[in-house]
């Protein structure tokens, strides 16, 4: 289940207690991936930005950008020690990916829960994967409409399902684990299953998601913001279902977490395949970057038609998590 909600612009790291992205992120940055004529010795790729760059990550202190790659020789500055295996693969779609998927009652992350999630593994394209499933007794009523999409009925999460406080933890737990070892994260519309979580962890354990990455930061990638920035010009929707069918993945069991989980991974190596020369020597830690700055300017478009058509759905530019507001619901 997907949705986007209004928001200030925020993107930037987090400090605990604090909004987990904050705004001014694009000072000279542009939403193509064109490399500039001449590049200083030793310099990073795209220009830095105000503040931490984007990671999940609550310490304040200011990361260095990550090197950029080119024929396995690194320049510019250096990721974390722990980072410098799986993120700096020249061609990643072909590397080690997880994925995070969520079904929920709705579709308000400051109000609605999580009733079901899943966390795909997989070492390479063809490998089978690995897959951690949670099932979740909300304490709340489940209204007919989400049971309608996914499945799950009230009466059986309350049989079936386990309490959230120990659930948002084990998920908090696998997904730094994943950081850990630098394997990146796909989250299909990031915003809405991340934030998701955050609400989650600080309804139930009164922590932040972010709290889970101060040692080594998450770098997520979205398939529909990839999609978008990439193929900005085709027409349609681009749901997980529309992007299954347009690269040719099998989505089955749609509204499964686990099955939309391993859809979207695949549209993720399927994307960076396509799109291979377009990508070349960028990592996932600058593509965690950039995709904030492509989400920014999606949403500005999107709004920007809505306001042409006369509607007034706002659109929410944060990505990959929406600031929080004073309480959780």
């Amino acid at each position: 289940m997907r949705a986007v909600a209004a928001s200030e612009p925020r993107v930037s790291a987090v400090r605990p207690g604090s909004s987990p992205l904050r705004s001014g992120c694009a000072m000279a940055m542009t939403n193509s991936l064109a490399r500039p004529a001449r590049r200083r010795e030793n310099a990073p790729w795209f220009p830095e930005l105000r503040g931490p760059a984007l990671l999940l990550s609550p310490s304040g202190v200011r990361r260095k950008q990550p090197g950029y790659h080119r024929n396995g020789q690194r320049t510019g500055r250096q990721l974390p020690e722990v980072n410098k295996g799986l993120v700096g693969m020249a061609y990643w779609y072909e590397g080690p990916l997880a994925a995070f998927d969520t079904e929920t009652t709705g579709v308000d992350v400051e109000s609605d829960r999580i009733v079901s999630a899943a966390v795909v593994v997989q070492d390479a394209p063809g490998v089978r994967p690995r897959v951690t499933r949670w099932l979740v007794n909300p304490g709340v009523p489940v209204p007919r409409a989400a049971t309608e999409v996914h499945g799950l009925t009230e009466e059986h999460l309350q049989h079936n399902g386990r309490w959230p406080a120990p659930v948002m933890y084990e998920i908090a737990q696998t997904l730094a684990e994943q950081a850990g070892v630098g394997r990146p994260l796909v989250v299909m519309n990031a915003p809405f299953d991340l934030t998701l979580l955050d609400r989650e962890l600080r309804r139930h354990r009164a922590s932040p998601l972010s709290r889970w990455f101060e040692r080594t930061p998450l770098y997520v990638l979205d398939p529909r913001v990839l999609d978008k920035q990439l193929d900005r010009y085709r027409r349609g929707r681009r749901t997980l279902a529309d992007l299954c069918a347009h690269y040719g993945v099998p989505l089955e069991g749609a509204h499964d977490a686990a099955a939309d989980a391993q859809a979207a991974l695949e549209v993720v190596r399927a994307v960076g395949r396509r799109f291979a020369s377009r990508l070349e020597g960028l990592s996932p830690a600058e593509l965690h970057t950039l995709q904030a700055v492509w989400h920014a300017a999606q949403a500005r478009g999107l709004q920007a038609w809505f306001a042409l058509n006369g509607a007034e759905e706002p659109v929410d530019p944060a990505w990959p998590l929406r600031p929080d507001l004073p309480a959780a619901a």
